[in-house]
């Protein structure tokens, strides 16, 4: 199979592209690099079967080549990590919600099996927990900017099922949950890379608000391989599902978890969330995952629990910091 990841150079878009050549497939990616990274991918391009393309997917005479030329599209790129969000909420917005347009826009034409990468943001401030697929989403206010990520993704979600109930174009579309691993940076307030490169540097280890906010941490590898099988199943298709783990833990508690395995003398501070962000910042209290569906159609469950996540976060940037990768 021939396969065309956009963001193909961001952290979920490398491991992904590992997967696929270890299948035997071919890879083709594009990444414009404002997010992601070339080193992510340096490792795979001695492979014949790897081919890159440094641009945007809103270049469209080079997206539809590529398209063209692959069997399926796996819609990675996207505008990602809270602070880009609200430090540039029109960046946000034009790539997110063109980016999307583009490439179904394309992929249409030859009627090219697409999966779209959404987020667990799209629930917004909804209570309604675990968050199921056929659930509400509820947004917070138009003129509070951090909602902005949530919209555009969510219409993202429209128009894709649009394409594939009217334009019978073959759509997944997954929502994925705090996905972490390996090379994924904290540059852009990943929290599990920035706690992990703090308390490794011995620098206080941050956290946001009262810490009482709970996220569920999802291995990278075991997500990738939840997106292939999901390309792969015909049942999938004009579908959306959860991608994630259901180990709940709040962030305070995260940190303290961290500074263990980590075994660092860092100090836990906390910061208010409107000196980390933006006046008036609001946060989701929970964020949990029903996985029901995803696993009664591939058998999905969470293989990775979160201190073996940390452990592998913390040993890929104990390594890079001695200067060995």
């Amino acid at each position: 199979m021939r396969v065309l990841i956009t963001g193909g150079a961001g952290f979920i878009g490398s491991h992904l592209a590992e997967v696929y050549l270890e299948r035997g497939d071919d890879v083709m990616i594009i990444d414009d690099l404002s997010t992601g990274s070339i080193d992510n991918v340096l490792h795979l391009k001695a492979n014949p079967r790897f081919h890159y393309t440094i641009d945007t997917v809103q270049n469209v005479p080079v997206l539809t080549e590529l398209i063209d030329r692959c069997d399926v599209v796996i819609h990675l790129a996207a505008a990602v990590g809270v602070r880009l969000i609200v430090e540039s909420p029109v960046r946000t917005i034009e790539t997110n919600v063109h980016g999307t347009e583009v490439v179904l826009a394309a992929a249409n034409k030859k009627k090219k099996k697409v999966l779209l990468a959404s987020t667990s943001e799209v629930y917004g401030l909804s209570t309604d927990l675990p968050f199921r697929e056929d659930g509400m989403l509820t947004m917070g206010a138009t003129s509070r900017g951090r909602w902005s990520y949530a919209c555009s993704k969510a219409l993202d979600e429209f128009l894709a099922l649009a394409y594939y109930r009217e334009r019978k174009l073959p759509v997944v579309v997954v929502r994925l949950f705090n996905t972490v691993g390996p090379r994924q940076t904290g540059q852009y307030g990943m929290v599990v890379p920035s706690l992990v490169k703090q308390a490794l540097a011995g620098r206080p280890i941050t956290v946001y608000g009262n810490g009482e906010q709970s996220r569920c941490f999802g291995y990278v590898g075991d997500v990738v391989r939840a997106i292939a099988a999901l390309v792969d199943h015909p049942g999938a298709v004009g579908e959306v599902f959860n991608i994630g783990s259901t180990e709940e833990v709040t962030i305070s508690e995260l940190a303290q978890r961290v500074k263990t395995l980590a075994h660092s003398a860092s100090e836990i501070v906390h910061i208010p969330y409107d000196e980390a962000y933006e006046q008036g910042f609001e946060d989701m209290p929970r964020r949990v995952p029903d996985i029901s569906k995803i696993g009664a159609l591939i058998g999905y469950r969470p293989t990775t629990s979160l201190e073996q996540i940390l452990t592998k976060v913390i040993d890929f940037y104990s390594t890079e910091r001695t200067g060995l990768v």
